[in-house]
């Protein structure tokens, strides 16, 4: 659920409240008892977290075929000898880059 920040124009409060999208904003300032106003903010940053983003996607040719020679060296299955083709054997254009937008 989102957190939103509302500013009373009145006594000048400011604060948040943790609210569901479909929830009505709030109708008064715990402070003063009048109407405060939501205030639009940037929100959260992106976050990426777990193993497979960086690993998968962006890691280096060079690591990608060290990472094949120890699968084979140690004896372990490799996609590759399965004959199918895993994200780290693909030849496959990578994403374009993108440029940020400036507002």
């Amino acid at each position: 659920m989102p957190t939103y920040q509302y500013r009373c124009p009145y006594c000048e409060n400011k604060f948040e409240v943790f609210q569901s999208i479909v929830e009505e904003p709030v109708s008064e300032c715990p402070r003063c008892g009048r109407k405060p106003h939501r205030i639009i903010t940037g929100g959260a940053g992106f976050l990426l977290k777990g193993s497979g983003f960086y690993a998968t996607d962006y890691r280096s040719e060079s690591y990608k075929q060290a990472a094949r020679k120890e699968v084979e060296a140690s004896g372990g299955s490799s996609d590759a000898k399965k004959g199918t083709k895993s994200t780290a054997d693909s030849t496959a254009e990578k994403p374009a880059k993108t440029e940020p937008i400036n507002r």
